[in-house]
């Protein structure tokens, strides 16, 4: 009788723990499942967020972030020269001294760069440096300005009435730096206006050096359109 009782319980303990095991499962799929929903939640307010930061962004104009990390520097600037001002210091010397050397001299380093040579973009641009070059090459003579002053007095400053044409001979070195300054022009000129190689396997469908050019800026303009009439020209089928 004892037996019977206890193949009884085994099964019922076997039901038992098989049961407990799909509750234990259960309860850890619906946990999963929990945390899966709430982090599509927090996805979802995240990417809301995101889109509505966006479309901030976007109705903002295009140089705000540059306007906005200025006016943050000002403000530092402000705050600072507060503190120095409460201290009794000099703001430009603390700020010297809060610069370190390899700033320094990079900050040196961009300074001589500062009139690099862009290239050809418009003549007014290419007058302009032309200008800026000449005028810091200019080295006066102070002693011969003297001289000058003693020997014409009032008349070296024109005015209306001044008659300027033949009063003036520029000195012989001053003549022999034009010259070399014109001599670097032209040699600089020769280089943005170099003559373009000649090419012996092309056709030659010109009867001088100007219908040449002509030529080649009709070919640069309307040469895709004109292809195939040219080809049949050639061939001799052209209707």
């Amino acid at each position: 009788g004892s037996s019977g009782s206890e193949d009884e319980a085994n099964p019922r303990a076997a039901a038992a723990a098989a049961a407990e095991a799909a509750a234990e499962k259960r309860e850890q799929q619906l946990r999963k499942f929990r945390e899966l929903h709430m982090k599509r939640n927090e996805a979802r307010k995240l990417n809301h967020q995101e889109v509505v930061e966006e479309d901030k962004r976007l109705k903002l104009p295009p140089n705000w972030e540059a306007k906005k990390a200025r006016l943050e520097w000002e403000l530092r600037v402000q705050e600072k020269k507060k503190e120095c001002a409460a201290r009794g210091e000099d703001y430009e010397q603390v700020k010297l001294l809060e610069i370190s050397a390899e700033d320094a001299e990079r900050w040196e380093r961009k300074k001589k760069r500062k009139n690099p040579d862009l290239g050809f973009s418009d003549y007014a641009a290419a007058q302009l440096r032309q200008y800026q070059r000449l005028t810091r090459q200019i080295k006066p003579d102070l002693e011969q300005y003297e001289k000058l002053k003693e020997q014409y007095g009032e008349a070296l400053y024109p005015t209306s009435d001044s008659l300027l044409h033949g009063s003036h001979v520029p000195s012989k070195e001053g003549v022999d730096r034009m010259v070399a300054d014109l001599e670097k022009q032209i040699e600089k000129r020769e280089k943005y206006s170099r003559r373009r190689p000649y090419n012996d396997d092309a056709d030659i469908d010109y009867i001088n050096e100007r219908n040449a050019k002509f030529n080649q800026k009709a070919e640069r303009f309307y040469g895709k359109y004109t292809a195939e009439i040219k080809q049949n020209l050639e061939r001799g089928t052209a209707v």
